[in-house]
């Protein structure tokens, strides 16, 4: 599997069988910035700008598949990652998906049964908000099912992975790394902020009270499953315009390593008029 990436950022990336501490890894740092905020923005806006036309090219050429994997705590801002990155692109090849609480026809099946459906197709660009991993972190967390089922759901979340990369979709992963004392700012702008409340909920912090117990399920998460074929990345992100940044360029550099080019047309247009 070919991942192409800007060099200073391959230090955010989790090495197949890792060891992990998320203390190491400072949820504010923005040293690898291109520049001060504005600069970055403006870069951003950029990459935004280069990601439209390699999406029409993706979807015309239809060889290429795209995952995109969004995790992180509530108000890590995967929402906003999906709105300013994946802005102006068309909604003829771009799709987000966001697994919420399991429904009891899912709760029959195995736990992808309910994922593999929103992969992408050829010409596709699909974004996980909230995935498959939830299955390893809410369901570990709250004990949802004995810890022989979840322990086993790493290394059947790398078998899937793998075929799904053997079948020709390159999937990234980002973990939204925030902090504690951030969340909190975040969590109390909701509710100062009237367009907000409606974001706010009790059950956020009920969540708040285990983050320790989360720190450890992702801390295990990223070790077991960063894989040759669908490697995780820290992504500090306590900063949003760094967040975005990070991600936009992650995007934007495996699209440019396809190497992709608009199809000829099957017909001579020359003698058309």
């Amino acid at each position: 599997m070919r991942y192409s990436i800007f060099f200073p950022m391959k230090k955010l990336l989790v090495k197949p069988e890792q060891k992990v501490d998320l203390r190491d890894y400072d949820p504010a740092d923005v040293s690898l910035a291109p520049g001060n905020k504005e600069e970055t923005n403006a870069k951003s806006e950029k990459l935004t700008d280069k990601l439209t036309d390699l999406q029409e090219v993706l979807f015309a050429e239809h060889k290429h598949k795209l995952l995109v994997v969004l995790q992180g705590m509530d108000t890590s801002g995967k929402d906003g990652t999906v709105r300013h990155v994946m802005r102006g692109l068309s909604p003829q090849s771009v799709r987000a998906v966001s697994f919420k609480k399991p429904t009891d026809v899912e709760l029959e099946h195995d736990f992808l049964w309910r994922v593999h459906p929103h992969v992408p197709a050829l010409g596709e660009i699909v974004i996980f908000n909230r995935s498959h991993y939830e299955d390893v972190l809410v369901v570990r967390v709250h004990e949802l099912v004995p810890e022989k089922v979840w322990r086993k759901r790493y290394g059947e979340t790398n078998d899937f992975e793998r075929i799904l990369a053997e079948n020709g979709t390159t999937i990234l992963k980002f973990f939204l790394h925030i902090s504690k004392e951030e969340q909190r700012r975040r969590l109390q702008a909701r509710l100062d902020d009237p367009t907000k409340r409606w974001k706010f909920q009790h059950g956020d912090l009920e969540e708040r009270k285990l983050w320790d117990h989360y720190m450890q399920a992702y801390q295990a998460a990223l070790e077991k499953t960063s894989t040759d074929w669908a490697p995780w990345m820290i992504v500090p992100s306590d900063k949003k315009w760094f967040r975005n940044w990070v991600v936009a360029r992650r995007v934007v550099d495996t699209l440019e390593s396809f190497k992709m080019q608009y199809p000829q047309p099957k017909i001579n247009v020359e003698k058309i008029e």
